[in-house]
This record gives structure tokens, sequence and C-alpha cells, in this order.
């Protein structure tokens, strides 16, 4: 698929002027207005011009407030969207994308074929204008819990559709950049064989470890330079690890020598935030420099350390960084929803589709999990 000039994405922003004025996946006025006069109770901020900011505004009490994640790759499924299709700008959303990516998205997130949604150039569009369309339904049904929001976070591509929402990236830019970095990491991808693999461990287990050893073994059978690492921290004991399939075919051997309670590979085509997606920087990098980035209007959180974005730098910087490093995930639910005793949680909205986000929350935080809604993609007689 030809990939759009810096030009033509320019002149398809007209057609999604009204999408960023009517809130669904931008945010940048008056529900921005709102939402970023409140500051979730997770921590002090690590600017003195923040404090001073937080200071004159009103804050929200953390009950009040609600909290919005956003799914990443392998959420995806044939029908997702089905539900969202009544609600305003969610047929525009899908018709500016069309134009953009080449192809018609809403007919391959409705009817597939599946192996064509679960390549990683389809699936991660997909589950970004998904997810932004499962906003404007929340939006729509339950407006006060898209005003009230004072925080943010993605899984991996999920990072994108948080910043749209956030207002420090309009739509189509932004899918214009999911495009070139699913396509880059699609490309990094077919250099190697390599994949990913999911694993709970007991307690004892050690993961550095057992990648050490699954290097180890590889460079028995020849391999220079083999790639084992963890890739995604999802919760206690849960563990995502890529690298060379050589290396996950040891790990899926050896599992019980290793303590690993199950292992699970992953319908991916590749080994995602490791070392093998080092060619995928440069063409994110790039893009990144053609497109507007601002500094988010309400608090979002990084993969790569946890922290929140501080501005347009520090996002451009990150983004490019969160293909080669691991998904900090467990640790980033302990920075939004981290505070002393007693203190209440805020909703917490997963808007895209799956729940799979809802149950690291559980994982991670069983207290915030009591106040956890999932906004469904598909109708409800399905």
């Amino acid at each position: 698929m030809r990939i759009l000039s810096r030009r033509e994405v320019r002149s398809l922003l007209s057609l999604c002027k009204r999408l960023s004025s009517d809130k669904p996946t931008s945010h940048v006025g008056s529900l921005l207005a709102k939402a970023s006069a409140a500051s979730p109770e997770s921590g002090p901020a690590t600017e003195e011009k923040e404090e001073e900011e937080q200071e004159r505004r009103p804050r929200r009490k953390p009950g009040d407030s609600s909290v919005f994640l956003f799914p990443g790759q392998g959420s995806q499924f044939v029908g997702m969207g089905r539900g969202l299709l009544k609600y305003g700008n969610v047929r525009e959303m899908f018709t500016a994308a069309e134009k953009i990516l080449g192809y018609d998205l809403l007919s391959l997130c409705l009817n597939g074929p599946e192996e064509e949604l679960m390549k990683t150039v389809h699936c991660q569009p997909a589950v970004f204008v998904t997810s932004l369309a499962a906003v404007e339904k929340l939006n729509q049904e339950n407006p006060t819990a898209v005003e009230s929001c004072v925080a943010a976070a993605g899984f991996s591509v999920g990072e994108f559709a948080a910043l749209v929402f956030s207002g420090a990236m309009d739509f189509a830019e932004a899918l214009y950049v999911v495009k070139v970095r699913a396509e880059a990491m699609q490309e990094a991808s077919e250099l190697v064989s390599s994949g990913m693999l999911s694993v709970i461990g007991r307690p004892e287990a050690k993961y550095k470890y057992a990648c050490l050893q699954a290097k180890e073994h590889c460079e028995s059978l020849g391999l220079t330079e083999p790639v084992c690492s963890v890739a995604n921290y999802l919760f206690p004991d849960g563990r995502v690890i890529a690298g060379h399939q050589q290396a996950l075919d040891f790990l899926q051997q050896n599992s019980q020598r290793l303590s690993f309670i199950r292992t699970k590979p992953l319908p991916v085509s590749g080994a995602f935030h490791t070392k093998l997606m080092e060619s995928a920087t440069n063409p994110l990098r790039d893009v990144l420099r053609q497109v507007e980035v601002r500094r988010p209007e309400i608090n979002v959180y990084s993969n790569v350390d946890g922290k929140r974005y501080m501005h347009e730098g520090h996002v451009r910087r990150l983004l490019v960084n969160q293909l080669v490093a691991p998904v900090k995930w467990e640790q980033t639910l302990h920075e939004i929803y981290e505070r002393s005793q007693g203190k209440s949680f805020p909703c917490t909205y997963e808007v895209g589709p799956g729940k799979q986000l809802g149950a690291t929350l559980r994982k991670c935080n069983r207290k915030a999990f009591l106040n956890y809604m999932h906004v469904n993609v598909i109708a409800y007689e399905d």
C-alpha cells in the first residue's frame, strides 16, 4: 500500500476537523478544559511549575474522577466496532481512516477475514480507531466519565489513542503515524524468525536468568547475537518474553525447570519491544518529526518508564524508545493508582476491544478494579 505524503495527510485534516471539535478523538476543547482542571491522586508533581498550577486550580476528588485505559495489539477480533456505528462521528472516523490507510478498515473490523485483521499492518490501526470510537460511545452515553477523566494510559499502540484523547496529537496525523509504525514493525518482523511468549511463573521464577539461558542455548546452535528478553511486565508473576524463535522454543521445552507455570505463544508476527525492532525506529522517528505533537492536557503515562509525559519532545522520544523497550504496564498501573490508605479510587474505563487490561488491573490492584468498567464495542445482541 502506498504511503501518503505529508501534504496528502495534511489535506485529510480538514475532513477530521469536526472530529476534533466534537471531542470524540482529541478532547482539546471544553471537555478537556474541565478534565485538565483535575489532577489524579497519584503522587506529587515533579516540576515546580506544575505544582503552582495545581495550587491555583481546583482538584477533583478521586472518587469523582476517571481513568481511561486503551488496549493494544492482540485485543482485536472480527466484529469489533459493530456496536459503535450508531454513535455520532464514528462512521466519519472510519471514513477518514479509509482515506489515510488506503483500504476499508471498517469492513475489515466487521467482516474480516480474520487472518488479514490479525496482521500487524492492519490490527494496529484497527485497534487505534476502534478504541477512539469507543470513547465517542462513552461520550454520548456517559459524558461525565469523559469530562472527569484525569489520566490515560495505553498498551503499546494504545498509547497513540491515549495521546489523541489527551489532545497531544490529532486523529488523522496519529493514525498516519500508527500506519507507518505498523508497516515498519511488520517489515522488522520479517527479517528474522521471532515471536512472543506469554509466561506465568511461580514466585521463585527468575525471568532474566531464564532469558540468559535461552540466549546461551541459541549461541550453542550457532546463532550470533541472539535476542531474548522480557517484553511486557503485565502483573506480578506475569510476563511476556520475546526474541528469536529458537530461544522461545527453549523456554517452552524447559518451562518446568525454569519455574514457569504456563507458557503460551502469542499470535503476533515478531519480537515486539526488543532489539529486534531496531530497524523500525528510524521510520517512526522520521514520521513523528513530521506531525504536530503537543503536551498532553491530562496525565498520560508512558510504557517505557511508567511515568507521565512532560512535553512534546518527551512524547516523540519515548514513543520511539517504546519499540525496543519493554512495556512496563504493571509499573504504570502502580503509578496511576498509588494513593494513601483510605483514599478512594477513580472509575476506570477500558475503551476499546477486549478486556485484557481489566484483567491485569485486577491482578495488580483489586481495590482499583472494583471501579472498573469496559466499554462494549460490539452490539449487545451479538
